[in-house]
């Protein structure tokens, strides 16, 4: 039996590569219309007439010189793990730009296979493209695709395991950079030839060439042997120092003009134009979409129909999970007797998870509507449309996608959004941007603001979110400014960004990342929510009331006169065991500082279990207000018990929604900022940081609207 192949997929940012991984591996993983999307390369089986061949998604970059964590990450793969084939997925509508990449990994030597993808789009720009002998001029094999409707796949595959199976050498393509380069590149390589054993199977002039690009890995891997350092480094210097005096411009310059002169020959023989490109149909939308006065009042219509779409589609399911988990609990409450157990049940696990994915179905929807807006091409121009507000505090425009990510628009997760800051260069930006990323609508927030909208808000629900959207963004970007003007001051960078083409969402595309966000929501409610609710009902559980004490609440319920009464004795028992337990001890410890910000002990418990995760505050609350009600009769969900909760108010709740906005990023995000800047100093700073403005704010917003007579 024959050996399993491994087929690694490059490819530039949105030229449909991990469109062409889903259609050959069947795995389901997000598709985004930007880079930063893929950071780290993903892996899947393919099945090529009953053999199991091992697909790699490597990240988008767009050439293989080690400028950014993207381009390092898959050059280290390449020639660490030397796969037996290289598909480089290339956009057929944009072939001469896509084209720079494939020539590098000629240049490396990689057995490659050419895809070229969306063909579909480059015919409707009049493009027409002679795949047979562009194959021929590359020497490689080229198959047409349109991944996003499967079209070509089987070919693909075909194509590359054939090449893997004839076991082909790196071959490395030799291009000519000009008489002066190419002499400097010959001189280097010739001291590198005696350095066989240090660069294992890489060609000492594709070395050689890196050398003279100036490529800081490189140079690193040279400088790890002082002998060949020694001779080789004041060789590059001289020979870059010569050709940057005799030709007026760096070397890494020249050799990439060389290459795309290489890549113009070829595409001019062949790409032809069936009919004069006139403006397609992607420019005549961004004529509107991304119009200066017109792009940023669409982009607010659109977030208000998404929350208005979110919550009318999400009403009727969440009331029908919000049915089903108290009559649930209300069930249990009845089969079981008075006790821990019945109280864990109910309480612990039914209350608290419960409450959580009470809001899967709100959580769906909004992640439907982020799905159309990446699939669609519409995020990018989000993106664009950003960068001049962004700008004005001190952020970079690709720190847009960062903040998507993190939840700019209600639903995202901090932790990809902090990984996605790898993309930004410049080193003060991108520390600004992942300090801002915890201020976005995440959407481990989205269901704390549902419950107490719908508890204080009901009948101005999308109103609310979205007006939540524009203070989220507000108070981040007045978070950014301030840093940028105080800690991180500092030039900033330019902003170049691609605009992919508008393309239909594919119905099966949208299910896939609808139903895979889902689900990790449903996988968290269910693993880490559940631990953390078990642990709070535990804490809010123990000691309990002392003996002498339940004994004089048990005489008052027995000797109550009416029904309404007793069950008012038991609430209030409930309260009053609550209150002398280990959780509610600590929140009533905090009420020192907490009660100018109009949140009681209760509330307390809730904010410092939500620093695990922000959804369980919504469990703890779940358990704090299902502990004082013990008649299934009386069920109801969480957000009725606070809305006629005393001592709850609009005030409060919004007090409350400020507050959780912005305080201390949950355990898991504070850990990446760690990760991501390499320090736990900047990950502290966050935590303080965050919590000290939300403090000030919801200070502001709970005392000055009791002066306005609000509260």
């Amino acid at each position: 039996m024959s050996r399993q192949y491994t087929i690694a997929l490059a490819g530039n940012p949105n030229a449909g590569k991990t469109s062409v991984f889903n259609a050959l591996t069947g795995a389901r993983q997000h598709v985004g219309n930007y880079p930063g999307v893929t950071v780290e390369y993903k892996e899947g089986i393919a099945h090529h007439q009953g053999q199991a061949v091992e697909v790699v998604d490597l990240p988008g970059t767009y050439s293989l010189t080690a400028y950014s964590p993207e381009e390092l990450v898959a050059r280290n793969y390449l020639i660490g793990q030397r796969p037996d084939v290289v598909v480089d997925v290339v956009d057929a509508s944009n072939l001469e730009r896509n084209l720079y990449l494939a020539v590098q990994l000629m240049e490396l030597g990689v057995p490659l296979v050419i895809c070229l993808n969306m063909v579909d789009v480059a015919k409707t720009r009049g493009l027409k493209i002679d795949a047979d002998k562009l194959s021929r001029l590359l020497g490689v094999p080229v198959v047409t695709t349109v991944a996003r409707q499967n079209q070509g796949m089987k070919e693909l595959l075909a194509a590359a395991v054939e090449l893997a199976e004839s076991e082909p050498e790196w071959r490395p393509l030799n291009i000519s950079y000009g008489s002066d380069v190419d002499q400097g590149v010959d001189e280097v390589a010739t001291i590198l030839q005696g350095a066989q054993e240090r660069r294992g199977l890489l060609s000492a002039r594709w070395l050689a060439v890196k050398c003279l690009e100036g490529d800081q890995e490189v140079i690193e891997r040279v400088r790890e042997t002082p002998e060949l350092a020694e001779k080789l480094l004041p060789v590059c210097d001289r020979v870059a120092g010569h050709i940057k005096n005799t030709m007026d411009d760096n070397p890494d310059s020249i050799i990439a003009d060389y290459r795309y002169g290489y890549i113009t020959g070829i595409t001019r023989q062949v790409v032809s134009s069936e009919r004069e490109v006139r403006m397609d149909l992607s420019d005549k939308l961004d004529q509107v979409l991304t119009h200066r006065l017109l792009g940023p009042l669409l982009l607010f219509a659109v977030l208000y129909g998404i929350y208005n779409f979110v919550f009318w589609a999400s009403e009727v399911p969440v009331v029908l999970l919000e049915n089903f988990f108290g009559w649930l609990g209300g069930a249990v409450e009845g089969a079981l007797p008075p006790g821990l157990l019945r109280s864990l049940i109910v309480s612990g696990i039914i209350g608290g998870v419960g409450g959580v994915l009470g809001f899967a179905p709100l959580i769906a929807f909004m992640f439907f509507a982020i799905a159309i807006m990446e699939d669609s091409g519409y995020m990018a121009r989000v993106a664009y449309i950003m960068d001049r507000v962004l700008r004005i505090f001190g952020l970079h425009g690709n720190s847009v996608m960062a903040l998507m990510v993190g939840g700019g628009l209600s639903g995202g997760c901090a932790v990809p959004g902090v990984m996605a800051t790898r993309t930004l260069k410049d080193p003060k930006a991108r520390l600004a941007t992942i300090l801002t990323v915890p201020f976005m609508n995440c959407g481990a927030k989205l269901p704390v603001y549902s419950l107490l909208i719908a508890a204080f808000f009901a009948h101005r629900q999308a109103e609310m979110l979205f007006l939540l959207t524009l203070i989220s963004w507000g108070l981040g970007l007045g978070a950014a400014k301030l840093l940028r003007v105080t800690l991180l001051r500092g030039e900033q960078a330019p902003f170049v960004m691609e605009l992919p083409p508008y393309r239909a969402p594919t119905i099966k595309g949208l299910v896939i990342h609808t139903w895979e966000r889902t689900w990790q929501y449903a996988k968290k409610a269910g693993t880490m929510i559940l631990g953390v609710s078990v642990l709070m009902w535990a804490a809010m559980s123990f000691p309990g009331l002392p003996q002498e004490q339940d004994a004089a609440w048990q005489q008052r319920i027995s000797a109550a006169p009416s029904a309404e009464a007793r069950l008012e004795l038991k609430s209030n028992r409930a309260q009053d065991e609550l209150a002398g337990t280990i959780a509610g001890r600590a929140g009533r410890a905090l009420t020192v500082l907490t009660n100018p910000l109009g949140f009681d002990w209760r509330a307390n418990v809730a904010l410092v279990g939500g620093f695990a995760a922000k959804e369980v505050i919504v469990s703890t609350l779940g358990v704090a207000y299902s502990l004082g009600e013990v008649d299934p009769e009386h069920s109801q969900s969480l957000s009725k018990r606070l809305a006629a909760e005393k001592g709850w108010n609009p005030l409060k709740a919004f007090s409350l929604i400020i507050f959780v906005m912005v305080y201390a990023p949950c355990l898991a995000t504070v850990v990446m900022i760690r990760k991501e800047t390499g320090t736990w100093r900047w990950a502290l700073f966050s935590v303080g940081y965050n919590t000290l403005i939300a403090y000030l704010l919801a200070l502001a917003v709970f005392q000055g609207g009791r002066a306005l007579g609000l509260g």
